[in-house]
């Protein structure tokens, strides 16, 4: 199946999706810096740039969109383009996997947050966030 966009036009559309700052991410940030958490977000100098990253606790948060990490529950392949877009995601999947490992295997604390998790709801995903970070925060000292 042909792409029903130009090429000029899939070009707008793609250029427009953001890897930082999304929706997603700006709504679970604010919520926790409002509840006193400190952090940074997307630290570049950290494998994967993280979403939100605690150094001092060796502590990342990645938060996941259901499209693009290929969610089981909600995930999908477009109809158009069926190859590209099954190995982009087996590709983000297999890069996640080993962000994770990456981090595991030098005693770092990871959490993985699914989009639809947050969007169920917000303030269980925002206290579980923040028990996750004291938990890594006790380890630590």
């Amino acid at each position: 199946m042909t792409d029903v966009l130009t090429k000029e036009q899939r070009k707008k559309n793609m250029s427009a999706i953001r890897s930082t700052h999304t929706k997603l991410e700006d709504k679970v940030t604010n919520e926790l810096w409002k509840r006193g958490l400190r952090f940074r977000k997307n630290v570049k100098d950290l494998k994967g740039k993280p979403d939100i990253a605690i150094k001092k606790y060796k502590t990342v948060i990645f938060i996941d969109s259901c499209f693009w990490h290929g969610c089981e529950l909600h995930g999908h392949i477009p109809k158009s383009n069926i190859e590209f877009w099954e190995s982009k995601i087996h590709r983000n999947k297999a890069r996640d996997l080993e962000t994770t490992l990456y981090y595991t295997n030098k005693d770092w604390h990871v959490l993985r947050i699914w989009e639809h998790e947050i969007n169920a709801d917000i303030n269980s995903t925002i206290e579980r966030i923040i028990e996750f970070v004291y938990l890594a925060q006790r380890m630590i000292r």
